[in-house]
């Protein structure tokens, strides 16, 4: 099976990094490891259990401590919170064989809300996860009460996904000096990017993974390009939060789509790409005034 990190010293610095967010956190969180069809699945989870569920994912590169760091203590209020690490990515979870030989997306999340059985749920996810959050609705509607999703938007060809993530991340992230992980993030981010400057565990764990997580391991999470046909389910289910200046997802052909097929979104003045770190007491109230909607 694939190595997920480069070296062992790698992924303990990353851990013991995981860690020190979670101590970060202003609220107790809990961790747990969901067996699921494709290996351990590991989550956190905060707030009243009684509380209606929220699941949280998060993007490609990232894990569920770094992600939600300045919004876990808001949104644990209101929400029981779960917050995965997403199989074969940089958090705690551990793939197994299946997940290397047929990773479903669907299966896998129905693994999770079983386990808490949970019969519906509000979901929310950024970037990678605001297509695993708008992906699971179209094929789950009975399953999710309302979709947010955030530095989100939904793609029309494979190219079209590939050619902006070259464009976001390269050559910083071929690279991972300290020096370029900076520049990287000042790239994605809006003008906001001090809430990772001042965030001196922050700054290093998002060091950590671009240096010693092997991307190649969340190679299994496909994004499958849905047609305008199928779309009709999410006008009801869905908003999409969309950050000023976010390459990934707001450019002319994305907001298009969007408006084409009578989709909820909002641009976010002075948010990027992290638009939850940039803005996170904005998006906080957002997406509670959303699920407090009738």
């Amino acid at each position: 099976m694939m190595e997920r990190y480069k070296t062992s010293q790698g992924r303990q610095l990353i851990y013991e990094s995981y860690d020190k967010l979670l101590q970060a956190y202003g609220v107790h969180v809990e961790e747990k490891r969901i067996e699921t069809t494709y290996g351990q699945t590991h989550v956190l989870t905060a707030g009243d259990s009684q509380n209606p569920s929220l699941i949280l994912f998060h993007g490609t590169a990232d894990n569920a401590a770094m992600m939600w760091v300045y919004n876990m203590k808001e949104l644990s209020r209101k929400f029981f919170v779960i917050a995965v690490d997403s199989i074969g990515g940089s958090g705690k979870s551990e793939p197994n064989a299946e997940y290397y030989k047929r990773f479903d997306q669907v299966k896998w999340i129905d693994d999770i809300m079983d386990a808490f059985q949970l019969q519906d749920s509000y979901i929310c996810g950024v970037s990678y996860g605001a297509y695993l959050s708008y992906f699971y609705t179209l094929r789950r509607p009975d399953r999710i009460r309302k979709a947010m999703c955030l530095a989100g938007r939904i793609p029309s060809s494979s190219f079209e996904v590939i050619s902006k993530m070259m464009k976001a991340f390269m050559p910083e992230a071929l690279f991972p000096s300290e020096k370029n992980c900076k520049k990287l993030l000042r790239k994605l981010s809006g003008p906001n990017y001090e809430v990772f400057a001042k965030n001196e565990e922050l700054m290093r764990h998002w060091y950590y993974l671009l240096k010693y997580f092997n991307n190649k391991s969340m190679m299994k999470h496909k994004i499958h390009i849905v047609d305008d046909s199928e779309l009709a389910i999410l006008r009801e289910k869905t908003r999409f939060l969309i950050g000023e200046y976010d390459m990934l997802s707001n450019y002319p052909r994305a907001i298009h789509k969007l408006k084409r097929n009578g989709l909820d979104f909002e641009i976010i003045r002075d948010a990027g790409h992290a638009i939850n770190h940039e803005q996170a007491d904005v998006v906080n109230k957002k997406i509670i005034d959303f699920w407090s909607e009738s």
